[in-house]
């Protein structure tokens, strides 16, 4: 099966975190927004701006390195919130929930909302914007850098 890429602009982004953000406003009001780290980070913070919640706690769960999985760590837990009850986790992408897991048995009572998601992850999450399938490496717009990218058709057969 070959990789494909999704890119992500700043612009798309930001559209795509104000509709989540819609979908979460008849939900509050929430107590804070939980990011986790570090791509939950960004859209943490558009969705608080537009939720109007001053209150950013976070979570850092290393699972990737680059593109390559590994066993999931804490390395900052969220004390702040608790239990999770009235909080509201904000990250940019469940894929195969591997994260969402860990996060799920921190804040328990907490309402989970990715901005893009996957089939293998979907049902770790309350609420998302995007599905993207799941042979589908997202490229968020703090991981790239503008530059030509042949066609589809070209890059598929090799032909410039």
């Amino acid at each position: 099966m070959s990789q494909k890429y999704y890119t992500v602009t700043w612009d798309q982004l930001h559209r795509d975190g104000r509709a989540l953000a819609w979908k979460l406003l008849p939900l509050g009001p929430w107590s804070g927004i939980v990011a986790i780290t570090r791509g939950g980070l960004i859209p943490a913070a558009i969705i608080a701006r537009e939720l109007d919640c001053r209150i950013i706690e976070t979570v850092s769960v290393v699972t990737y390195e680059e593109q390559d999985r590994g066993e999931p760590r804490v390395t900052k837990p969220p004390t702040a919130a608790g239990s999770g009850a009235g909080w509201l986790i904000v990250d940019d992408l469940v894929d195969t929930g591997t994260t969402a897991r860990v996060v799920r048995a921190l804040l328990p009572d907490a309402h989970f909302a990715t901005v893009y998601a996957k089939p293998a992850g979907q049902t770790m999450v309350d609420s998302y914007v995007t599905e993207v399938s799941q042979d589908t490496w997202i490229l968020f717009p703090w991981d790239t850098e503008p530059q030509f990218t042949p066609p589809i058709a070209k890059a598929r057969t090799g032909v410039r």
